[in-house]
């Protein structure tokens, strides 16, 4: 989880959504010189419109090149962003920093960076970097640092460029930061975030819900950081 500065173009492998935290991941990822290569996943998720952000996020941000994967998650179910499952709305604070909610989708982030992992060793590249935040996660086991650091084990462990010696390395930039200094970053680094979306349950002309955990969320950070939140919500 190395804040260092990389050799001009060395290749990365970046975890893209289309959300604010991937958008501001990437463009730390660019800052610090990395020849980002942008992997998105069309797994199933009822918010697909952020694909769309996606695609527009990578290119604004200068990703070498933007890969989309389809895997069908919505085989196994179990999560209100994969299932038949209505997304909770209007949730207190306390419950949002409480339990793991509904909207988990068992082992993603364990699925998305073994598939990173394998496009990295194919890359030549030594570098990973995801968005997950230990603050503002909505009670997600695989967004903690103790999850950054054992997949970075793993993966050490379990491919030809670590056994080789050539250590790789998970970033998470922001696993310690509040949202509103990861969207006092992302300005800096002149993240648009009008392109990115956040929202669970989006409507069909990809209007944010307001009422979504990761709305709430969205919604604080940029009161917080006293900035004008420039996301299009469906009910306005």
């Amino acid at each position: 989880m190395s804040s260092e500065r990389a050799e001009e173009g060395r290749p990365a492998v970046v975890l893209v959504s289309g959300g604010l935290d991937s958008a501001v991941t990437l463009a730390i990822a660019r800052a610090r010189g990395f020849r980002a290569h942008a992997l998105s996943f069309d797994y199933g998720q009822r918010h697909r419109v952020e694909l769309e952000a996606a695609a527009r996020v990578a290119q604004a941000l200068g990703a070498a090149r933007h890969v989309v994967l389809r895997i069908d998650l919505r085989a196994f179910g179990g999560s209100a962003l994969t299932d038949d499952l209505e997304v909770p709305k209007g949730r207190a604070e306390a419950e949002l920093a409480s339990g793991i909610p509904i909207t988990y989708v068992p082992a993603r982030n364990t699925i998305f960076l073994s598939f990173a992992l394998g496009w990295a060793e194919v890359l030549g590249a030594r570098d990973l970097f995801l968005g997950v935040n230990a603050l503002d996660y909505s009670g997600y086991p695989d967004c903690r640092p103790e999850f950054v650091l054992a997949f970075e084990r793993l993966a050490n462990l379990a491919t030809k460029a670590g056994v080789e010696g050539h250590a790789l390395r998970v970033h998470a930039p922001l696993i310690d930061w509040t949202k509103a200094r990861i969207i006092r970053e992302g300005v800096d680094l002149g993240v648009d975030f009008a392109a990115t979306i956040s929202c669970y349950d989006p409507d069909p002309t990809g209007g944010a819900c307001g009422g979504c955990d990761a709305c709430a969320l969205r919604r604080r950070g940029f009161a917080e950081a006293g900035l004008a939140d420039p996301t299009r919500y469906a009910s306005t």
